[in-house]
């Protein structure tokens, strides 16, 4: 990790108990917990961004009639 970043963050008594037990559990250092964790929660964030995405765009061809590849394809082309 030659451009890792060193920063201090601060964690209730609890939650830093159980990140090093997570840590000490999975043989993994305190440091890859947190960032698989980071790394978990900007996945679901980036999922739900997508799925308003697709929810949006769905909505939109289906207001234009576009049910099916088919319709789809009839609407790119014209």
């Amino acid at each position: 990790m030659a451009n890792a970043v060193k920063k201090t963050i601060s964690l209730p008594a609890q939650l830093a108990r159980e990140v090093e037990d997570l840590a000490r559990a999975e043989g993994k250092t305190l440091s890859a917990v947190i960032q698989d964790a980071l790394r978990a929660t900007r996945s679901a964030r980036l999922g739900g961004e997508l799925r308003s995405l697709q929810g949006y765009w769905s909505r939109r061809a289906k207001a234009k009639g576009i049910l099916t590849e088919r319709d789809l394809q009839r609407y790119v082309r014209r």
